[in-house]
């Protein structure tokens, strides 16, 4: 476990914490990107597919007072997650759905959950961790950037009104 701060705890999601709650805090995570035009997953999606993605790896969640403030899920790479012919190369994982609640955003809590990723990744034998996001979102390329990511593909999505990204990073 991981305390920022005093309050602050990152940690795997239990069995007691709520799906439901955490698809919330992914659509208001997520709504600012919704609002430019960006249809990632995480904007609209149910709790059934929540879970679905949750249960696909290992899921850290942030916590407040007992509130779910942030999250991301990261799991071992294959050809069912993408279309990207990295995600599929052997000794890298992929880290999806990060998400820190708007009013704590810029606090580091999401530099922390994906400090956990990265940890679980190395811990689990992973030499890379991957990610992808829309291209369009120059804050978050650029975030992922200064956190020691490279630029290694990119593909458009069925569906996506973007091109994602991939970025990956040596462990």
């Amino acid at each position: 476990m991981q305390h920022i701060g005093c309050m602050v705890e990152i940690r795997p999601i239990r069995p007691d914490d709520s799906v439901e709650e955490l698809t919330k805090l992914l659509h208001r995570a997520y709504a600012h990107l919704k609002s430019m035009g960006l249809n990632y997953t995480a904007v609209d999606q149910s709790v059934s597919t929540t879970l679905e993605r949750i249960k696909a790896g290992c899921c850290f969640v942030a916590t407040e007072d007992g509130q779910l403030i942030g999250t991301i899920v990261v799991e071992p790479t294959s050809q069912d997650i993408s279309d990207c012919p990295y995600y599929t190369k052997h000794g890298v994982a992929s880290a999806h759905q990060l998400a820190v609640a708007p009013q704590h955003q810029g606090k580091g809590i999401g530099s922390r959950l994906m400090d956990a990723a990265e940890k679980w990744a190395k811990d689990n034998g992973f030499s890379e961790l991957a990610l992808d996001t829309a291209e369009p979102a120059h804050h978050l390329v650029t975030l992922y950037l200064r956190r020691g990511y490279k630029c290694v593909g990119s593909v458009q999505g069925e569906g996506k009104t973007y091109r994602s990204v991939f970025m990956a990073k040596n462990l």
